[in-house]
């Protein structure tokens, strides 16, 4: 792709610009750690939920989804979709939550709700792996795909692909060590804005290129291929296999730990609700970032996949490289004149995850595992040193497994199976007094070791959609099976812990032996009021997708409907909001 003077300004004004935000944050957030981590606990919602938008926004996420289109249709996209039901409990029964534990990190966590070695061991353990493996393998798919589209782009070969890419990680952590979470929310902000209207930009132009979206469904449904425009696949579907997505909507969604999708919140997630204003900005946020996460981004990327599938169909051959179907319609169909932005756009989406994965992942090095085990008492200033360095480390360690990565949905899909059965117990341990700390070292060990032994010593392969279900399947049954029994054959924590954390979260249900020994704490019984919002929510964000799906592909009667009933669900929501004098934190 030819890039002339005007392109590279414009680039450039990018990398200045975010630079120029680092060096401007960088006071504040070398005062403290709170200020580094969380930015004095004092984000508004919009701000803090459009992080989340623009860190889940990463230059792979185009290139996955478009993969995802090619191998499964739009039906395919269930993989991630299935997250908004537990995106929408965080929201409603689970925000407010963290936010009043008034921990630094989701690690944190374990110390506040359980005591004794156990807790610290969890503590200890989740820091490092979640930090360095995990972290490091998110970080990693992220940079392969900024890797492909650089090869593509520029003509280069892996080698020398990745080392432009870490020019671009250099300039990000810099960003990041520089400014802490300032700095990281407000280049969020404006990344999101740049990358989301680049990739409106670009499903224009795929669409204008293929004939328009009636000649897009024509020449499908022509091939052969018409299956891959339905929104849900049916029993004998010869793309999404219904079992897979039974799964997707019925087990992942709560029982799998994924980063930005935790249950029950986690990660980043939990950093910003963690540094939000109060606890009505901590849920407005959440909300924010579902509606936007799931309703608002999807259909520019998947018009640009079908696009691609139709003007390069040898992208639906087997071991093709269907990903890359994205940057070729960058290449080859967007207009010239967008092509400086269009690049500044995927180097934007690249840096937000980026500077977002290497503040929360330094967070958990030093402040949950070297602050709490190796330096307990040093100055502020040391520990903000620390983070500075542990950013650096992350970003070495992930430029290296950039190198042994092939595939990004690939990658998406075996972290899920890594994390299957795991969340029941992150879910429980806020409503269940009984959870103790041996009862998530059990469910992590055991999905672990069930995980890694079907996709080992039993093939199961988690690239292949039944295959993958049946991976989903037997490890959250064996782990669930496992942590509910450790629960019960060990003891609780001990009383004085459990009273500790019960006034300071408040739970609505779950603590009757504790809450009748802190008869003066007196949460507010919203149950049946949370459970009302969070169907009316999952209502609302799945029919502003698919209202807005049925009216791009022509079908305008059925897709004003489901959005009459998307904005019904949302009046719900917003007069549950006002009863409880929340909905004015909005405005």
């Amino acid at each position: 792709m030819q890039l002339t003077l005007l392109d590279w300004f414009v680039v450039g004004l990018y990398f200045a610009l975010n630079i120029g935000i680092g060096f401007y944050y960088r006071g504040r957030a070398g005062s403290s750690l709170n200020e580094y981590f969380l930015s004095g606990r004092d984000v508004p919602w919009w701000l803090a939920g459009t992080s989340m938008v623009a860190t889940t926004f990463a230059a792979d996420t185009p290139l996955a989804v478009t993969g995802l289109v090619a191998r499964g249709g739009i039906a395919g996209n269930w993989l991630w979709w299935n997250f908004l039901a537990g995106g929408m409990l965080v929201v409603f029964f689970y925000a407010r939550l963290w936010r009043r534990s008034g921990v630094m990190t989701d690690i944190e966590f374990s110390e506040i709700r359980y005591t004794g070695k156990p807790a610290a061991f969890l503590r200890g353990f989740r820091a490092i792996y979640l930090s360095i493996p995990i972290g490091c393998i998110v970080l990693g798919w992220v940079n392969l795909a900024m890797v492909k589209i650089v090869r593509m782009i520029f003509v280069v070969d892996k080698t020398t692909a990745l080392l432009y890419v870490l020019g671009m990680i250099a300039v990000t952590s810099l960003i990041s060590a520089l400014s802490g979470l300032w700095g990281v929310l407000i280049t969020d902000s404006i990344q999101f804005v740049i990358k989301q209207g680049m990739v409106i930009a670009l499903a224009v132009a795929a669409v204008r290129a293929a004939g328009g979206l009636t000649a897009i469904q024509t020449k499908l449904e022509a091939a052969g291929d018409g299956a891959m425009l339905d929104f849900a696949p049916n029993l004998d579907s010869p793309l999404t296999p219904f079992l897979a997505f039974c799964v997707y909507i019925g087990m992942v969604w709560w029982s799998t730990w994924y980063p930005g999708a935790e249950p029950g919140g986690g990660g980043f997630v939990a950093q910003r609700m963690l540094s939000a204003r109060d606890e009505k900005h901590s849920l407005l946020a959440t909300f924010w970032f579902n509606l936007a996460h799931f309703a608002i981004r999807p259909w520019p990327w998947i018009l640009t996949a079908l696009a691609a599938v139709v003007l390069y169909p040898e992208l639906l051959a087997p071991g093709a490289d269907a990903e890359s179907g994205y940057v070729r319609v960058m290449i080859e169909h967007l207009p010239p004149s967008l092509r400086g932005l269009m690049l500044a756009g995927f180097i934007a989406a690249f840096m937000s995850t980026n500077a977002t994965q290497l503040n929360w992942g330094a967070a958990y090095l030093v402040n949950d595992f070297y602050k709490r085990f190796l330096k307990p008492v040093e100055t502020e200033r040391h520990y903000v040193r620390a983070s500075e360095a542990a950013t650096v480390l992350l970003t070495v360690i992930s430029a290296v497994m950039t190198l042994y990565m092939e595939s990004v949905s690939g990658a998406w899909k075996l972290l899920m199976a890594t994390g299957a059965g795991t969340g029941g117990v992150l879910l429980a341990r806020w409503y269940w007094w009984r959870v103790n700390a041996w009862s998530e070292v059990s469910a992590m060990v055991a999905a672990f070791v069930v995980s890694l032994s079907l996709q080992t010593v039993w093939k199961l392969d988690s690239d292949k959609p039944n295959e993958f279900a049946w991976l989903m399947i037997v490890t959250t049954a064996i782990a669930t099976v496992t942590w509910i029994a450790v629960t019960l054959l060990t003891n609780p924590e001990p009383e004085a812990t459990l009273l500790a954390f019960y006034r300071r979260t408040r739970p609505a249900f779950g603590w009757g032996p504790i809450a009748a020994l802190a008869p003066e704490v007196k949460p507010v019984r919203d149950t049946k009021s949370n459970l009302l919002c969070w169907m009316a929510g999952c209502v609302f964000i799945y029919g502003a997708l698919f209202g807005v799906g049925k009216l791009l592909f022509g079908h305008t009667g059925l897709g004003l409907a489901i959005l009459t009933v998307a904005a019904a669900a949302g009046y719900v929501i917003y007069r549950d909001l006002d009863r409880r004098g929340w909905a004015s934190a909005i405005e």
